[in-house]
């Protein structure tokens, strides 16, 4: 069951029942959205406070069993290469070290992503109400990780602010139609549009592009401001202590990260050195990889569906940015334990940041009890939602305040309230 209301379907008849009509001419068939409500301090006051309460100690718990984790399963993989089958069945034994390597990537990959998620949890000053202790145990968890702490926790507290403004966003902004140099709507409207000419890639193609966002967007967004404000100027990054992200007041900060980063690199290359580069790619640099991968995924699939709006100023308000978002069972079991589930229970995050996450599935009673139909959940199986999205997530128009992603074919799932 997908819930991606708020929706009056106000025809039962999919809009792809008609593939001869442009998206244009079949808005009256789209189910139609209409904008949060309420104010965020409305929202507030629906959710107990004791939801807001942080326990230094039951965090440190949580860190110290991810460390246990992380460190039993890289000692464990130390014996990897000397696995050994006795006779007969000697010669399966590279494909059972195969095999023991794949499991040691997936659940440390998941281990390091959940430590990870700890970091960000210091970043919005939700693992404890010590300050110092938060950026430090932040900027240790997150540099360790290859993530510029200081530098990207202001970005990432300005994502939060903004979520969803067009025009203020920082990261999963929709690229518009004049952007990708598409025809207007009112050239479309009379002339038509081979969609096939902007989008027409073969899906092995359109795979390996996914395979490709999946392993370097991340460090693409960091360096080059991939996917984020297209208003900024093109030399942005979140490296440079005068880059247009950061204040003069927090360029301390930046090269702070910085220096952290640094000193990654030339502990990384030292231990390439003493061990060789399999060894620390096996052990440590593949693993890095998944964690890269999750946050990807998991980050792309709150902030990007057919059915999430986008604002643009004279509807945007931080209730509705808020909103915009999705909570997904991401991993079931796996994504609640590793992950600390924070896919499980995004939304009120988005709301709330600096609720810590061991309350968050309380607090998302209340939050649902509340929102009523603007809450939003799904359940679909998370490879074939990230699939869906990366093909019906295209662009949005050029005008209009309340804005949906359209498909490969320029159609929408979704019409604003406001839209004939």
């Amino acid at each position: 069951m997908n819930t991606f209301p708020p929706f009056d379907m106000v025809s039962a008849t999919p809009a792809t029942s008609k593939p001869e009509l442009d998206s244009q001419h079949v808005k009256s068939e789209l189910p139609v959205f209409t904008p949060l409500p309420y104010t965020i301090a409305q929202i507030r006051a629906a959710i107990p406070s004791e939801y807001f309460d942080l326990s230094t100690s039951r965090a440190l718990t949580t860190l110290a069993r991810d460390i246990f984790m992380a460190t039993s399963f890289f000692v464990l993989a130390l014996y990897i290469p000397s696995i050994q089958l006795s006779y007969p069945l000697q010669v399966y034994t590279p494909l059972l070290r195969a095999a023991a390597w794949v499991g040691y990537w997936w659940f440390q990959g998941l281990t390091l992503t959940g430590i990870w998620v700890l970091g960000h949890e210091c970043g919005h000053g939700a693992f404890s109400p010590y300050t110092w202790l938060n950026d430090s145990l932040g900027f240790i968890l997150h540099t360790f990780l290859w993530t510029p702490y200081f530098s990207w926790k202001i970005g990432h507290h300005r994502h939060h602010m903004t979520h969803a403004s067009m025009e203020r966003d920082e990261v999963y902004v929709p690229k518009t139609r004049a952007i990708l140099g598409i025809p207007s709507k009112e050239f479309e409207e009379e002339h038509g549009i081979d969609w096939e000419d902007y989008f027409g890639d073969t899906p092995i193609w359109t795979l390996m592009m996914l395979i490709r966002q999946q392993v370097l967007a991340f460090p693409a967004y960091l360096i080059f401001n991939v996917s984020g404000q297209p208003n900024y100027p093109p030399n942005t990054n979140h490296f440079s202590p005068s880059s247009i992200l950061f204040t003069p007041a927090q360029r301390n900060a930046v090269i702070l990260s910085n220096i952290g980063i640094g000193t990654m690199i030339v502990l990384v290359t030292a231990a390439v050195r003493q061990w060789g580069w399999w060894n620390v790619m096996a052990l440590y640099g593949i693993p890095w990889f998944e964690v890269s991968h999750w946050f990807v995924m998991i980050t792309y699939l709150h902030h990007t569906d057919p059915t999430l709006p986008h604002y643009r100023a004279p509807k945007w308000t931080f209730a509705r940015g808020a909103a915009a978002t999705v909570d997904r069972p991401f991993l079931g079991w796996m994504g609640r334990w590793f992950l600390h589930d924070v896919a499980h229970y995004h939304v009120i995050h988005h709301f709330f940041p600096k609720m810590p996450f061991y309350h968050a599935p309380a607090a998302t009673q209340h939050l649902k009890a509340f929102l009523g139909p603007h809450y939003r959940w799904s359940d679909e199986p998370v490879f074939q939602a990230l699939w869906k999205s990366y093909n019906e997530c295209q662009f949005v128009e050029d005008e209009g305040d309340v804005l949906f992603y359209r498909g490969k074919d320029g159609r929408a799932a979704v019409r604003a309230e406001h839209e004939t």
